[in-house]
């Protein structure tokens, strides 16, 4: 059967309440084909988080409602080998008993998170730029630097697609220590790659039919802000790791922390983009008129969060795009043109040339010997 996880917003919660609402699906769950595999309480934010095995999601409904009568707000379907990675578990942790509630199993064990989004520059272009020695030798350090510190800070490697790593940590402080121990580790590595970390943090069913989607999200778009800084932290990172500021201060010139309409602003932004990038027909009129502003407010949201005129941001985001397209085999550069955004293959060419440092053409070449000697 599927696994779901279900998301209930419960404010004065109380572990030994959630416990208790726990106790009573245990009761029923056969009645419903479900089996309650353990669940997350949060008091402080008032929220619970079930995780079911079930055979849809109308028997999660029909399961609570039944039991205790308290729906959940959302259910997603979820892996869970990728809730253990985020979250360190699949089953119940050590419980500890309430003397006046015999027999009740009670833990309190928040499922809050601190996402750490690790990139760099693109593989086949540090191949061109640097040569296949140097990128294996930077590679090899990078990847071993990014492991040691995420072991030593406590995280837990979620993903890694192609050089780009994606960690859980459930210490604000953990996370934010481990990014400037890997930058000041990496050192001039880190310019070489283009090294770049986004931070933020959230809760693993938020409007978003992924686990730690709208968070993980965030914090891939705080991995493409133009910044010398090379660590970009949210704003609820920055908030709750203020206690902590002084502890790295020889190294905060390493870090820009955005305001919250800083963020709001790069959502929407790269949110506008994700969604109308492959349309050649889309462009600045159309990305004032989706946001309701004027030309020129667009340029000061662009220039302030990102660091690049709407143009260059159009432009800069279809080119990182067509990097992956044509990194997939089979692959033509008119074909990329089109599905780039692009209206043009000689423009688009003259774009990528400028951009990359080669033609559309030599990319896929490289990109096509890593393929092979990857398979």
């Amino acid at each position: 059967m599927p696994i779901y996880m279900d998301s209930h917003i419960v404010p004065g919660i109380e572990a030994k309440h959630a416990a208790e609402a726990h106790r009573k699906d245990l009761g029923v769950q056969d009645q419903f084909g479900c089996r309650n595999m353990t669940y997350w309480v949060d008091e402080n934010r008032g929220r619970v988080f079930c995780l079911i095995d079930a055979p849809n999601e109308e028997a999660v409904r029909e399961m609570h409602d039944y039991a205790h009568g308290n729906v959940p707000h959302e259910i997603i379907p979820v892996n869970g080998k990728v809730v253990e990675a985020f979250l360190g578990r699949i089953d119940d942790p050590e419980t500890y008993f309430d003397p006046s509630e015999p027999g009740l199993e009670i833990f309190n064990d928040p499922a809050f998170r601190v996402i750490l989004v690790i990139g760099t520059k693109n593989a086949g272009l540090l191949r061109h730029t640097l040569g296949l020695d140097k990128v294996k030798q930077l590679s090899s350090l990078y990847y071993d630097t990014v492991r040691e510190q995420v072991k030593k800070h406590e995280g837990s490697e979620v993903e890694m697609k192609g050089d780009a790593f994606v960690i859980s940590f459930a210490s604000v402080s953990m996370g934010v220590e481990c990014a400037l121990a890997i930058r000041k580790a990496l050192h001039i590595a880190a310019e070489m790659i283009d090294l770049r970390m986004g931070l933020h943090a959230g809760l693993p069913v938020d409007q978003s039919d992924i686990l730690f989607g709208k968070t993980v999200r965030l914090a891939q778009y705080l991995c493409t802000l133009d910044t010398k800084n090379r660590i970009t932290m949210s704003s609820i990172v920055s908030e709750l790791n203020k206690p902590d500021w002084r502890k790295n201060e020889g190294l905060q010139e390493s870090i820009r922390r955005l305001n919250a309409s800083e963020e709001n602003s790069l959502e929407l932004l790269i949110g506008i983009l994700d969604t109308n990038w492959r349309n050649p027909e889309f462009g600045i009129h159309d990305f004032c008129q989706k946001l309701s502003i004027s030309k020129s407010q667009l340029y000061r949201k662009c220039k302030g969060v990102i660091g690049k005129s709407p143009n260059a941001l159009l432009r800069e985001y279809r080119l990182l795009q067509s990097l992956e397209l044509l990194g997939k085999g089979g692959r033509n550069v008119s074909q990329t043109t089109f599905d780039a955004g692009f209206n043009s293959p000689s423009y688009f060419i003259k774009c990528f040339q400028q951009r990359f440092g080669l033609l559309p053409l030599s990319y896929v070449k490289i990109s096509n010997i890593m393929n092979q000697k990857q398979e």
